[in-house]
């Protein structure tokens, strides 16, 4: 192996228009060891990823820099040179892999394509070889996911089938942006491991971007922080997270959700429950027209109470989303359902629809995915005031203006939020105004559905204090799906741990963090926080 890092960056600007937002920053990366990019959103990290390979876009430009890959300069270099890199030398795994892979194209032929073009494998070779990396990335049932699309898929399958993608050409750098935001915990773990050891088995170099600071120290060997388009401090993962020089590195660090939930009463009144509920989706015809369904829901109840948040925790396909859409009658299911001691549906009683609307605004839900659940084409004051205007058309503009005002300041966003579009906020402030557009009902029940697994560290224990409180101010009870476990010990009174569909732990969230009585509560602890 060279003594010369595969790939080397040095002084390198990025400028969108004259403003310049990386200011030029220096950094190696050599084949067989893990350097992690860390920051908050905004600091330039994908951005310097992204130039490696070129991908930056258009209206981007380099006014002064120097990128080396393996030798060869790729600033300004020819297309047939970056097309051998691209996939090749160099592959990337995206953030979002619902936008990176085609909706168009099952799985087995996305990975095939790769393998055609950088590898000449006939169609026969490139089905069987698709099929080792996705086992390799132990993806369920791989065989049958061959032919499946991606909207079939989960969102940690789908980040899976990226990985596999990723690592088809046995690359000698892998560019990994945000790997793991969608994965569980368990799964997350496996997925490291199989990093490691594919470095160790080719030497293959790694560049990690993550908001995790967990998956940092775990996995690289180097670190650069970067705020503000700069590189702030540089030096050993066990230097930077032992002694960290500067400030901004220190506060990183110290950002994990921290603190217990809201203490809430054990008297309070029930706002929601749950009997025998369960859901199932038709897969297929089979013989003679008969149907198959999966059980994506077995029968379970529960109870959630004012000022309470149950926590849900399990693995990508274990029924949580399920769960909670069947909760707010977004989808169909079978068992009972009552909102604050009215029924919405059982044995004897399914609401349609349109009998559901009255209820609609005393429970409420939040997206995991704050950019794509807010209308591009709405301002802030449009989108928060629109369920007013559905569930209170009474109020005139200036109380709905006053409405809007009120829950804008409560989740502290900009005074002038309100005339903005969301495409001018960051992650987190469009979480903000997600839960904004909810507070502005004044519901009892919200569902939380992943809604800080995208966001920063600092910013996901900045969402987590905003919850309390508005837990502690208005009473909610919170449905909160996650998978991320230190999220939900700082918020959860109470945990449902599902696995399949079914519910295998259910109890007081400090009793089951402190002492899981389930072998596979204890496996997605241990998974999460493995120094405890």
């Amino acid at each position: 192996m060279s003594n010369t890092p595969f790939v080397q960056v040095r002084d390198l600007r990025i400028r969108f228009g004259q403003q310049d937002v990386v200011h030029g920053i220096d950094f190696d990366v050599a084949e067989g060891e893990t350097l992690a990019l860390v920051g908050e959103s905004g600091s330039g990290k994908t951005l310097s990823a992204l130039s490696i390979l070129q991908l930056l876009p258009t209206q981007a430009q380099h006014p002064s820099g120097s990128i080396c890959v393996g030798g060869e300069e790729v600033i300004g270099a020819k297309p047939a040179l970056l097309r051998s890199l691209r996939g090749g030398a160099v592959s990337m795994i995206f953030q979002e892999p619902m936008t990176s892979l085609n909706p168009l194209h099952t799985v087995g032929k996305q990975i095939g394509e790769m393998l055609f073009i950088h590898r000449g494998l006939s169609r026969r070779e490139a089905r069987s070889e698709a099929l080792t990396l996705l086992e390799r990335v132990r993806l369920p049932d791989a065989v049958n996911k061959l032919s499946a699309y991606p909207h079939e898929l989960s969102g940690g399958q789908r980040q899976r089938v990226m990985i596999a993608m990723a690592l088809a050409n046995a690359p000698r750098l892998l560019i990994a942006d945000e790997p793991t935001t969608a994965l569980d915990v368990t799964i997350q773990a496996n997925i490291l491991e199989l990093l490691r050891s594919l470095q160790a088995e080719t030497g293959m170099g790694l560049l990690l971007i993550t908001h995790d600071l967990g998956v940092v120290q775990e996995m690289a060997d180097r670190v650069c922080v970067m705020h503000e388009g700069r590189i702030v401090e540089a030096g050993a993962a066990t230097q930077i997270f032992g002694a960290p020089r500067q400030a901004y590195t220190r506060m990183l660090i110290e950002s994990e959700p921290k603190g217990a939930p809201v203490p809430a009463a054990a008297d309070a009144e029930v706002v929601f429950s749950v009997r025998d509920l369960a859901v199932r989706y038709r897969t297929s015809k089979g013989w003679f027209g008969a149907r198959t369904y999966f059980e994506a829901v077995q029968p379970l109840s529960l109870d959630v109470r004012a000022g309470e948040t149950l926590g849900v925790v399990g693995e990508s396909g274990s029924g949580k989303t399920s769960l909670g859409l069947a909760m707010l009658r977004l989808i169909e299911s079978s068992g009972g359902l009552w909102l604050g001691g009215e029924t919405l549906q059982d044995e004897a009683l399914q609401l349609k629809q349109a009998q559901i609307k009255p209820y609609r605004k005393d429970m409420q839900m939040v997206f995991q995915d704050p950019f794509g659940s807010l209308s591009p084409r709405m301002s802030v004051q449009q989108i928060v005031e629109e369920g007013l205007l559905v569930h209170e058309p009474q109020m005139d503009s200036q109380a709905r203006a006053a409405r809007v005002a009120e829950v804008l300041t409560e989740v502290e966003l900009p005074v002038d939020a309100g005339s903005r579009f969301p495409h001018e906020f960051s992650g987190g402030q469009r979480q903000r105004i997600s839960i904004a557009r909810v507070l502005a009902l004044r519901p009892k029940f919200i569902v939380m559905d992943e809604p800080t697994s995208a966001l920063d560290v600092s910013v996901q224990a900045k969402i987590v204090e905003l919850l309390r409180r508005l837990q502690a101010t208005h009473g909610l009870a919170y449905l909160f799906i996650s998978h991320d476990l230190k999220v939900v010990r700082a918020l959860a009174h109470h945990l449902l741990v599902m696995q399949e569909g079914a519910v295998v732990e259910h109890g007081p969230a400090q009793q089951i963090f402190a002492a899981p009585a389930h072998t596979y509560t204890q496996q997605l602890l241990r998974a999460a926080f493995p120094s405890d």
